[in-house]
Order: structure tokens, then sequence, then C-alpha cells
């Protein structure tokens, strides 16, 4: 079970809701070559004070300056050989309906809170794309956190 720091009445159904979804999409999603997949993260989660991402279109570009997490997952990204520009730092959700048009991707992996990830896949489902989520560990839409271990795993399948 995920672990959230949301107020938000429903965590122990949107900890269901995810996991089960995570479970029934993993075999597919273990099908899709990493080069037909996009990762999207919240801006929350990076180190706005120090970030040197370029914004562009209602998204962030990591410049690996170091200074957050998603440095890491960009990192990973490069090793595991996804295809470049396959990371999305998101200012919000209304973005992703264009980032999907322009990419084309079979598989999502999004990093979120639990309403923001529970909202995605009811939207990818409907869009046929296959999904993994990795829900925040500490919200509240600045300075956020995740379990990059789990990030790793999920990128890694």
């Amino acid at each position: 079970m995920y672990i959230c720091n949301t107020k938000h009445r429903n965590v122990k159904y949107y900890n269901n809701f995810i996991n089960r979804h995570n479970k029934f999409y993993v075999k597919k999603f273990t099908h899709v070559a990493v080069n037909a997949r996009i990762v999207l993260v919240p801006h929350c989660m990076r180190n706005s004070s120090h970030c040197l991402a370029i914004e562009k279109n209602g998204y962030y570009i990591c410049m690996s300056c170091g200074n957050c997490k998603i440095n890491y997952i960009n990192t990973l990204l490069k090793k595991l050989h996804y295809k470049e520009n396959s990371l999305y730092i998101l200012k919000g959700s209304t973005i992703i309906k264009d980032i999907i048009k322009k990419q084309k991707p079979r598989a999502i992996i999004g990093i979120a809170c639990l309403q923001e990830g529970y909202q995605a896949f009811r939207y990818f489902q409907r869009h046929n794309l296959v999904i993994q989520f990795i829900p925040l560990l500490k919200d509240g839409c600045s300075s956020t956190d995740t379990n990059l271990l789990e990030v790793e795993r999920i990128l890694q399948m």
C-alpha cells in the first residue's frame, strides 16, 4: 500500500484503486518497449529555488542540474535507453492531451498525488494507454517527494 501525506478522506480508496490497476496493467506494460513510453512527473517535485529546467508550453524540460530527484529519474531514463524527450515535468494536467497527441506513447509512467493518479488512470483507460503509477510520498504542491526505488523498479520493467 502506498502512503501519502494527503489529507483527502479517500486515501484508502485511491490506494486500493491504484494498486489494483497497477497490477492489472503490469503484464501489458512490460511488453511495451522503453522507446514507446513516456514519464510524467509533477512540477512540484522540482527544487524550484535552484531548478534550471526550461519552461516550454505547459511543461518543463529537465536540464540535469542535479538539484532535485527529477535529475535522478532523467539520468535513469538515459541509462535505460528511453527515447530522448520521454520525461515531462508537468505544470498541470491540461497539457497531457497535447503530449500524448505529439508523442503517441503506448505506455505511461506517471508520478503524482493520489487524486491526480486516479484521474489519470481514468483518462488513459479511455485512450487505450497502459499505465504504471507511482504516488507521491509527500504531497502539497511544493517540495513533494516520491519513492525513487519504486520509480527505478518500474522504469526497468
